[in-house]
């Protein structure tokens, strides 16, 4: 990730003012910001070599997470 959005030099983001940031913009614009998981029989239904994790590009900072349950 860090090739395709590097950190620095900051001012190579046009975004960047208040906070040094632009980066970790991008970097969540690549990766996404939800994921949608089938469970069956009360488990996450992954394959053998998938896995969900959190990336956080933008340092520490308070989250919320929201679950949706759709079906059955």
């Amino acid at each position: 990730m860090e090739k395709l959005a590097p950190e620095k030099p900051y001012s190579q983001y046009k975004h960047n003012g208040y906070e040094d940031n632009g980066d970790a913009h991008l970097k969540r614009t690549i990766m996404g910001r939800e994921v949608v998981v089938a469970i069956t029989k009360g488990n996450l239904d992954l394959g053998p070599w998938e896995q969900i994790f959190y990336g956080e590009f933008d340092g520490k900072r308070n989250k919320k997470i929201l679950i949706k349950i759709i079906g059955e």
